[in-house]
């Protein structure tokens, strides 16, 4: 009898060791979605984590596709981490592979709708522009306060996954929070008052920074930085950044700063780089030197006071 049992054993705990850890190192293996999540993932995880990224450094992420090896680590993933309606590619093989081990940070938190994006949506609506998609807006991790629940969600649902390193998932959460806060502090500080309020984008990936922060975002596109504007849209944004005294006009790191050179040259303003977050160019970079790069150009541009 015991002998009979000996394959079935041996069969059963193969079965439950794999799926839920990488095969070199024992650690849960985490695959994200782009790069903010890669980011939560990593601290709120620490060593706990084998952590991987679906989108590549420098790849604009909202029109990802998926490779046949990527698609594979989904579905061996002891959890995999997206926003839903984000990236369609990801959507779609979460969907039909990830079975019960993903978590969607779009669950974690209320999300605002992408037709309020815009802070004019009204006013280009009567001119006839149709610049912002339905749906939710998806940029939730420029909030560092929602960013931080996102975090605490995350924690929970690793715990689930790991529940050896449940405490520890929760503790590292908690330190994020901390420094998260301490951001956000910083963002509130520097924006108090400043001569502007308004700022005008390549596209309207700034709505809940906009939306903490008390700023008012004009984008040049919608929610698709692909997305290409049309002539009337070009001209409704000159004409409004040269009346609201706009003195730059931000584009950013993945996308093609043409069509914000053309609006600053129009408007006599210059153009910066605001980064949308959704990808690193630079690997010595993180979240939190890039939002604070970020602060920096706005106060900036906006004239800020300390």
């Amino acid at each position: 009898m015991m002998r009979r049992l000996l394959p079935a054993l041996v069969l059963l705990v193969a079965l439950t060791g794999c799926g839920g850890t990488s095969s070199d190192d024992g650690k849960l293996a985490v695959v994200t979605a782009f790069y903010p999540l890669q980011f939560v993932s990593q601290r709120v995880g620490g060593d706990a984590v084998s952590v991987s990224n679906l989108t590549k450094a420098g790849a604009e992420p909202h029109d990802v596709e998926l490779s046949a090896r990527q698609v594979g680590e989904i579905t061996d993933a002891g959890l995999v981490v997206y926003l839903s309606g984000f990236q369609p590619a990801v959507d779609d093989a979460v969907r039909q592979n990830a079975g019960d081990h993903a978590f969607d940070a779009a669950s974690a938190v209320p999300l605002l709708t992408a037709a309020d994006a815009d802070a004019h949506a009204e006013e280009h609506a009567e001119e006839g522009e149709e610049a912002h998609a339905g749906g939710t807006d998806p940029h939730v991790w420029l909030d560092p306060t929602r960013l931080a629940t996102i975090a605490d969600k995350l924690a929970e649902r690793l715990g689930k996954a790991d529940p050896d390193h449940a405490a520890d998932y929760t503790a590292r959460a908690a330190a994020l929070r901390t420094d998260l806060t301490t951001l956000d502090g910083e963002f509130t500080k520097g924006l108090t008052t400043c001569a502007h309020r308004e700022i005008v984008t390549s596209h309207t990936a700034f709505h809940y920074l906009a939306d903490r922060y008390d700023l008012d975002q004009i984008g040049i596109t919608g929610i698709d930085p692909e997305a290409e504007p049309s002539p009337q849209r070009l001209a409704a944004v000159a004409a409004e950044a040269k009346e609201l005294g706009a003195t730059t006009i931000f584009f950013e790191t993945l996308v093609s700063p043409k069509v914000a050179e053309t609006i600053a040259r129009e408007v006599g303003a210059e153009t910066a780089v605001l980064d949308p977050l959704e990808g690193l160019t630079d690997e010595n970079l993180d979240y939190f030197t890039v939002m604070r790069a970020n602060l920096a150009t706005l106060t900036k541009a906006l004239e800020c006071q300390s």
